[in-house]
C-alpha cells in the first residue's frame, strides 16, 4: 500500500490514525478495536465489512 495513501486515511467512524497491519491485509484502529480489510490493494474503509479485533490484538500480542 502506498504510504502516501496511509498518510490520508482515517478511521471512517472516529476519524482516527489507522495502522498498517504486518501481513498489509488489514487497516487497524485501535480507538474503535477494528480492522478494515485491503482487498487487491484497496482498503474497504466499511465498518460492515471491518472486523473486531481480539483482546490479543487490542494489546499489541
Amino acid at each position: 500500500m502506498d504510504p502516501k495513501l496511509l498518510d490520508i486515511l482515517a478511521c471512517p467512524l472516529c476519524k482516527g490514525p489507522l495502522k498498517l497491519a504486518a501481513d498489509k491485509s488489514e487497516l487497524i484502529c485501535k480507538a474503535d478495536a477494528l480492522a478494515f480489510p485491503v482487498r487487491d490493494g484497496i482498503p474497504v474503509m466499511l465498518e460492515t465489512e471491518a472486523r473486531s479485533l481480539s483482546v490479543d490484538e487490542r494489546l499489541d500480542k
